[in-house]
C-alpha cells in the first residue's frame, strides 16, 4: 500500500510502498478515504526538538481520518466490513488507575495512533475495536475527517460552562476556530479571538465571533470596551501556545474566570500567578478529547445543526502532499484535507 512514512531521525517524509497493516483479533482494519493535517503533523515532517525528543521512527504519522472497515478481527463484534468510521487515536491500557475508574483520557500509558505506532497517512491503518467511532453512512467525508481535531475543539468549548458568558479564544487555528463555533452553539453571549494571522482572523469572523483581534496591532481591552463589557471575560480557550497569549487573558479576565489551555508552548511561560490566587482563577489543561463522552457530545451538536464545515478550506491528492505540508505551515489556510481514494 502507499503510505507517508517517516524513516528517520530527520525532516521530511517519503510516500512510499509498504505493506498493509495486520488485523488482530481484536482489531479493524479501515480503508482510508481521507485525512486531516495537524500541527502534530507538521512537527513530525519537520523533526523539530519536540519530535527528536519524544519519538520514534521509523513509523506512518496521521490519527485523523475517515475510511471504510475492510477487514475485521476474529473477536470484534460491533463493526462490520463496509461501516464508515473514524477512530480515536489514543490508545489506553485499560489497566492504570485512571483507565479502571472511567477516565481513560488521563491513561498514564496512552500510545497515539500515528505518533507512537503507524497512523492513517496510509491507504489502510488498523486500530483496536474500541477506538472505532462508527458514523452514519450520510455524514460529509472531510467533516468526518476531522472528528478528532473538532473533539479537541469540544473538550476544550465545553470544559466549563459558556451559556450567556464573555468568551476569550487565543489562537485562530483549526481548532481554536472550531471552539469558537462551539461556544456560540451552545449559547455564549460575546466571543472574542485573537491571532497574528488576517487570514485566519477572516475566518474568524466568518464563523461569527462578535471581535476578531490582531493582537500585534489592536488591544482586547479596547475591544472589550466597545462590546460594553465591565468586569472582564468570563472564560477563555488558550490555543495557540504562544508565550504572550497566558499572560494577556490572565490581564482580562474577571474574578472566578475559568481558562482551558490547549495549546502547547515550546518554552516556558511567566505570568502572573498572584492573580490567579486573588482572583480564585480556574486553569485546566487541555489533551485530546474526553474517552468517550466528548465524542458522543459532538456527534450529537453535528447532527442538530453544528455547523464547522467553513474551517475546511483545502482539499490535495495525498499524492500532493508536500504542497499541503507547506500550505499548512505557512498559516494562510484552515484545515486540509488530502484524499486517499
Amino acid at each position: 500500500m502507499k503510505a507517508l512514512y517517516k524513516s528517520s531521525r530527520a525532516p521530511g517524509l517519503e510516500l512510499i510502498d509498504v505493506p498493509e497493516p495486520v488485523t488482530g483479533d481484536h482489531d479493524v482494519k479501515i480503508k482510508v478515504l481521507k485525512t486531516g493535517i495537524c500541527g502534530t503533523d507538521l512537527h513530525i515532517e519537520s523533526w523539530d526538538p519536540w519530535a527528536d525528543t519524544n519519538l520514534h521512527p521509523p513509523f506512518i504519522p496521521g490519527h485523523e481520518f475517515v475510511g471504510r472497515v475492510s477487514e475485521i478481527g476474529a473477536d470484534v463484534t460491533s463493526i462490520k466490513v463496509g461501516d464508515l468510521v473514524s477512530g480515536e487515536g489514543h490508545i489506553v491500557c485499560g489497566l492504570c488507575r485512571n483507565c479502571r475508574a472511567g477516565r481513560r483520557h488521563l491513561c498514564m500509558n496512552t500510545i497515539g495512533v500515528g505518533v507512537n505506532r503507524d497512523g492513517a497517512f496510509a491507504e489502510y491503518v488498523s486500530i483496536p475495536e474500541s477506538n472505532v467511532w462508527l458514523h452514519p453512512h450520510d455524514i460529509d467525508l472531510e467533516l468526518a475527517a476531522i472528528f478528532d481535531p473538532l473533539g479537541n475543539a469540544v473538550h476544550t468549548a465545553l470544559s466549563f460552562p459558556v451559556v450567556g458568558e464573555d468568551v476569550l479564544i487565543t489562537g485562530a487555528g483549526p481548532i481554536g476556530l472550531m471552539s469558537a463555533a462551539i461556544a456560540r452553539f451552545v449559547g455564549a453571549r460575546f466571543i472574542v479571538m485573537t491571532d497574528v494571522n488576517e487570514y485566519r482572523l477572516n475566518l474568524a469572523r466568518s464563523m461569527g465571533v462578535d471581535a476578531a483581534i490582531n493582537i500585534s496591532t489592536d488591544d482586547v481591552s479596547t475591544t472589550m470596551k466597545k462590546l460594553g463589557m465591565k468586569e472582564g471575560f468570563d472564560v477563555a480557550f488558550e490555543m495557540s501556545g504562544h508565550k504572550s497569549a497566558m499572560p494577556m487573558i490572565l490581564a482580562n479576565v474577571g474574578h472566578g474566570a475559568r481558562i482551558a489551555a490547549l495549546g502547547l508552548p515550546s518554552e516556558a511561560i511567566s505570568f502572573d500567578w498572584a492573580k490567579v490566587v486573588t482572583h480564585m482563577i480556574t486553569i485546566k489543561g487541555i489533551y485530546g478529547r474526553e474517552m468517550y463522552e466528548t465524542w458522543y457530545s459532538m456527534n450529537s451538536m453535528v447532527h442538530k445543526g453544528l455547523d464547522v464545515s467553513t474551517v475546511i478550506t483545502h482539499g490535495f491528492a495525498a499524492e500532493e502532499w508536500e504542497a499541503a505540508f507547506a500550505l499548512a505551515r505557512s498559516g494562510n489556510c484552515g484545515k486540509i484535507i488530502l484524499d486517499w481514494s
